[in-house]
């Protein structure tokens, strides 16, 4: 059973993090004391309950908390080194924690242990950082909240802090909070409601004084060409500019991708001052840690033409990584963590919008987010004073922190497939759905393609979020239907790295019974659509300049002369071949080209299912229920080939082992030695 202040803790958690006004994804904690049974003694003992490190207050349960003993936890200050050594308490939390399980204690842990209140709460607002990075933030704390609220100057996270709180609500017991110079605002209250409402006092209150008392335009007057382009024109100039964009964010190592265009971002990017106070850099350790020190911007306006914009951001690219490495060795020690990467998180690009990246999906999205709130943070400090964020070498010491490091590390080791944007189509069901669901249980971000939109969707849901998969429209035989769905891949994950040609049907006649429309159809689908969905792609792939890999689901039959199906079996040779063509012309990319020859894949098919069952199972004078069976019984092994059979080829094709191989046509089909590959 939860503890009652459990209990409490995770609802007013999960309000105040559910709500972007308060704190950021991840970012903030809270906590509670209270008592519980001491299963040794049978008696109370007092405790904290704190969010641990990497949580996030919307979604916390009790699994995300870290439960450590009060006294245990005070007596730290009788055996603190002091500030020199600070980063050694965190391993000293270790020796407070009750009982096993629960989350690792945050760096973050003093400032709730030590403080004396029965609940506090440490969140990141954009109204409170806008206060808390003003050059006279705290003459604005006094003026905005007299004595309830107190500055606390910039100090990195840590024991220290907690010992400097903790002396100020002593100092100060009419107070509620503070602001935490440079970073954010911590509140408390004797109840857990009570804490709750002094947050939002505090972030309400700064909010309503920059609204009432802020400059209106804090960024200037709009800078001319520099506007919004228009919605549609706007997303096409995107996705345009994704994919180079991404290999640029990718030169370190691989990065995923989010695009915004919300109005915020974009009202930024139009101002006078974009430039100046982009410059400026992120100030609040969460923001920067997720976006790096600074984001990269391009200097042209929103009518420059696309290759005018790539010319320029390669550029741009090649300063900014030179500018990183001088930051880097300005202030990196003997004992400092190597450098993690010189590229940017943030690509800025005025009239189109922000491309964000990171790991995988989430961490972009978030990136993103982030730095609409430090857009935030920005206009609020300057509608009030100007924006005065920590210095680069206060920005240093947490980036390069060996606390942060150790939290790297402790990080699962990616999947295979982890970072890598996968484009499947007839991905709604039968060997395409199961393609999608592997690589997407490898950790790539799948676009789930298929004719029916909705059906593509569902299949996606299946997935995950959209943090995992998206469903898109693809009539394969459009051309312009396959460049949209394309396009609609970029922008939902920054790139593309794989391609599999699945999308397919079938209609089983003998010659004479085969029409024109027959064959235009067959053709149009399969050999039409995976050149048109190869070409669409390969140029994106060529853009990003990561290589990738392309996939043809094939046939048996493209080497195999069955029966009655000439029009089926011709255009899967059409595909055949086309691995073999494309495998020399992008192999100077780095782009693989792989097919994979499948043969009686019964169950789940949507061919079969469309009537190709039915008509097969006729030819060879079986019951269409037995025909898995019947194609099995023929092979060498004697085993029913299943989708995921299909799936598992793909895997392994698209995976690091196979690195060195194109051009390669792998059979699943059981084997049937008719087929065999001379």
């Amino acid at each position: 059973m939860t503890n009652p202040t459990v209990a409490e803790l995770l609802a007013r958690s999960n309000r105040l993090g559910s709500d972007p006004v308060n704190t950021n994804y991840a970012g903030g904690n809270t906590s509670a004391k209270g008592t519980e049974i001491d299963p040794v003694t049978g008696d109370p003992v007092e405790l904290l309950w704190v969010k641990g490190s990497g949580g996030d207050l919307g979604t916390l349960t009790e699994a995300g908390l870290a439960a450590l003993r009060l006294d245990r936890m005070r007596a730290l200050v009788n055996v603190y080194p002091g500030i020199d050594r600070e980063d050694e308490m965190v391993a000293a939390f270790d020796y407070c924690l009750h009982g096993k399980g629960g989350a690792a204690p945050s760096i973050d842990t003093a400032m709730h242990g030590l403080v004396d209140a029965a609940h506090v709460d440490h969140l990141h607002p954009d109204s409170g950082i806008a206060i808390a990075t003003a050059a006279d933030g705290e003459e604005l704390t006094g003026k905005i909240f007299g004595d309830k609220v107190v500055w606390v100057p910039w100090r990195r996270p840590g024991f220290q802090l907690g010992l400097d709180i903790a002396e100020i609500k002593k100092a100060h017991p009419q107070a509620i909070g503070c602001i935490l110079g440079g970073h954010g605002i911590t509140a408390w209250g004797d109840t857990s409601e009570q804490s709750e409402a002094n947050s939002l006092w505090i972030i309400r209150t700064a909010a309503d004084y920059i609204a009432e008392h802020g400059d209106p335009a804090p960024f200037g007057g709009v800078r001319a060409g520099f506007e919004a382009l228009p919605e549609g024109e706007r997303r096409a100039k995107a996705a345009a500019l994704a994919a180079t964009i991404r290999g640029l964010a990718s030169h370190d190592r691989p990065q995923v991708g989010h695009f915004t265009d919300s109005d915020v971002v974009l009202d930024f990017l139009a101002s006078e001052r974009a430039v100046e106070l982009a410059a400026l850099g992120t100030s609040c350790p969460d923001h920067f840690l997720r976006t790096k020190v600074k984001p990269m911007i391009l200097d042209l306006p929103a009518t420059a033409s696309v290759e005018e914009s790539i010319a320029r951001l390669k550029e741009l690219h090649e300063a900014y990584r030179a500018d990183y490495t001088a930051y880097y060795e300005a202030h990196a020690t003997e004992g400092s963590p190597a450098m993690r990467g010189a590229d940017p998180l943030i690509v800025l690009v005025p009239g189109v919008g922000m491309f964000s990246y990171g790991a995988n999906k989430q961490t972009a999205r978030v990136a993103g987010e982030f730095y609409v709130n430090a857009i935030n943070v920005m206009r609020g400090a300057e509608a009030l004073s100007t924006y005065t964020p920590i210095s680069d070498a206060e920005k240093f010491r947490i980036e390069y922190w060996a606390l942060e490091e150790a939290k790297l590390q402790r990080m699962p080791k990616p999947k295979t497939h982890q970072g890598r944007i996968a484009f499947v189509t007839g991905a709604a069901s039968g060997i395409g759905k199961a393609i999608a669901q592997r690589l997407a249980a490898e950790g790539a971000c799948v676009v789930v393609a298929d004719l029916d939109l909705a059906k593509a969707q569902a299949a996606a849901a299946e997935l995950g979020s959209t943090d995992v998969a998206v469903g898109v429209a693809a009539n394969v035989s459009d051309a312009a239907g396959v460049q949209a769905a394309i396009d609609a891949t970029l922008l939902a994950f920054g790139g593309i790295d794989l391609v599999v040609n699945n999308a397919g049907l079938s209609l089983s006649k003998p010659l004479l019974e085969t029409t024109e429309a027959d064959w235009d159809l067959q053709h149009d689908v399969m050999a039409k659509g995976s050149f048109l969905v190869s070409k669409a792609a390969a140029l994106a792939l060529i853009q990003q300049g990561m290589g990738g890999d392309v996939i043809y689901i094939s046939s048996k039959n493209s080497v195999f002369a069955g029966p009655n199906n000439i029009a089926y079996s011709a255009t899967k040779a059409d595909q055949a071949h086309q691995v073999r063509l494309l495998a020399v012309e992008l192999g100077e990319y780095g782009v693989r080209v792989n097919g994979i020859n499948p043969d009686g894949v019964v169950r789940g098919s949507g061919i079969f299912a469309s009537g190709w069952g039915a008509n097969r199972a006729a030819t060879y004078g079986v019951a269409e229920e037995d025909l898995g069976q019947f194609y099995a019984n023929r092979t060498i092994l004697k085993r029913e080939v299943v989708p995921e059979n299909v799936a598992d080829a793909v895997f392994v094709l698209t995976g690091p082992e196979l690195s060195r191989t194109t051009g390669l046509h792998v059979p699943v089909d059981s084997g049937v030695a008719a087929a065999f590959l001379r």
